[in-house]
């Protein structure tokens, strides 16, 4: 009972702070901010809201203490005498984006995985993302002090949904991650991380029906979620057991496997080959999205990861690598070209077959977000990947109207926070990103941000990228 009133007061709390305006920013970061007057006015923009409407042009935003007070057709909005006015003439504002699978730690080598609470919280911001959940975490200390330094404005970065340590059954080669002995060690872990103050959860590849359904319980007895990078667990067994959200969109579905066992994790060379062999148009395919959509599971769309196994795909930006140290750049070039001379390769029909099961899924009333996961062969770098992600949206057939309601409003909703944040919406917060050029009709701008801001502060992404260059896979 008391952890379960101490967590209630934690979020409480965190709803107060994450509410702010336009507060108090740490000294040594205020180099990075170009706009924070009272008042605002960014006029005749192009305005992409979130919400799926149609892009709106020759638009003026006023924003006012940090929130969006008013929205209108240049010629119709009158600018008060005082505000600040920025000329958003060829340029595009959409809302800050709300990403769903990141991490503050990046891959070094060896299995393993190195913290980067200097960088990627700098990097995340400067990439457009102003909320971010953390889908796992191999230091939760870490994640819940950031968390609260942000809230508190002793550091810069998106707001972040703290999600606890990766729960894992047995069998996983990673050091940093504890395997589960049972379903009452998953309790013990649950009832711990909840009253350390995360949010959220996620089920990792090993886990067992018996483990994985005590930690549904308990998440849902604290009105939190579950999500889930899934193997030994089928989606439809998710689905069954109560899963809010699922990872990867269907790269990591187990449920073509032929042969496969209850709670064992199929070996990823059988897991691939079934993807290579699936027939998308299958009853099997759609059955299990008909299920998925009747279960309200939510999926989380994380392409750029899967775009670094996948031959005939381009490199990371050359902005991303220069954000690189030296050693993790080479293994991720080494990695890189490995892919690029691979012959007979499977990955590119993969690749472009779960595309199009994403598309599929929320042409069937399916509810999709994106996010990025910066593990795999590397490459996969906060905020640089975060834009990356609307590119390949875009690429797997969804308008851009479309993609941009998956990066920002539709996880708003999932975080249950659209009441504040994810849509450029009267009385929301000014979590907003302005860019140079017209996104609605080329992608490639969304790598063009002029100004970032969070709560009414205009960060100007390139003074803090300046500041990250050669750090990450250091700090």
């Amino acid at each position: 009972m008391k952890s379960k009133y101490l967590t209630k007061k934690i979020y409480q709390i965190c709803c107060l702070l994450a509410s702010a305006t336009i507060g108090q920013l740490h000294a040594d970061d205020s180099e990075f901010v170009e706009y924070q007057q009272e008042q605002i006015a960014i006029e005749n923009v192009t305005v992409i809201d979130g919400t799926g409407e149609k892009t709106r042009y020759n638009q003026t935003v006023l924003l006012d203490s940090g929130k969006i007070k008013a929205i209108g057709n240049v010629s119709e909005l009158t600018i008060p005498r005082n505000a600040k006015v920025i000329d958003g003439k060829g340029k595009t504002l959409i809302p800050g984006l709300v990403m769903m699978h990141e991490h503050m730690f990046y891959p070094t080598g060896k299995a393993n995985y190195t913290e980067m609470l200097y960088s990627f919280p700098r990097l995340y911001l400067a990439g457009g993302v102003t909320t971010a959940r953390t889908a796992g975490t191999n230091a939760p200390y870490g994640d819940l002090a950031l968390r609260d330094a942000i809230k508190a404005g002793k550091s810069i970065g998106p707001d972040m949904d703290v999600t606890a340590p990766y729960l894992n059954g047995p069998g996983l080669p990673i050091l940093k991650i504890k395997p589960l002995r049972d379903a009452e060690n998953a309790k013990t872990m649950m009832d711990y991380w909840i009253s350390e103050g995360v949010t959220s959860y996620k089920a990792y590849m090993h886990i067992r029906q018996d483990e994985f359904a005590q930690v549904i319980k308990l998440a849902h007895q604290q009105n939190h979620k579950v999500t889930g990078h899934l193997c030994s667990i089928t989606y439809r067994e998710a689905a069954e057991l109560g899963i809010d959200n699922l990872e990867h969109g269907f790269f990591a579905a187990t449920d073509f496997v032929k042969g496969k066992v209850k709670d064992e994790c199929p070996s990823g060379k059988e897991t691939h080959q079934s993807l290579v062999d699936l027939d998308i148009d299958s009853k099997e395919v759609n059955d299990l999205i008909e299920f998925l959509v009747k279960k309200d599971v939510t999926l989380t769309s994380t392409l750029t990861v899967f775009e670094t196994y996948t031959k005939g795909r381009p490199k990371a930006y050359p902005e991303a690598l220069e954000a690189l140290i030296p050693q993790v750049r080479d293994q991720y070039e080494a990695s890189w070209e490995k892919v690029a001379k691979q012959e007979n390769a499977t990955w590119p029909i993969v690749f472009k077959k779960m595309m199009k099961l994403e598309k599929k899924f929320v042409d069937a009333g399916g509810k999709l977000m994106a996010g990025t996961d910066p593990t795999g062969f590397g490459g996969v770098i906060a905020g640089f990947s975060n834009q990356r992600v609307v590119q390949l949206l875009v690429e797997a057939g969804f308008s851009i109207e479309e993609t941009i309601e998956i990066a920002t409003l539709n996880a708003a909703k999932y975080l249950q926070r659209e009441n504040l944040i994810g849509s450029i919406e009267l009385g929301k917060r000014a979590d907003l990103v302005l860019i140079d050029g017209d996104l609605s009709k080329d992608t490639a701008a969304i790598r063009n941000m002029a100004i970032v801001f969070k709560a009414g502060i205009g960060y100007n992404p390139a003074k803090i990228l300046a500041t990250t260059k050669a750090v990450v896979g250091l700090h």
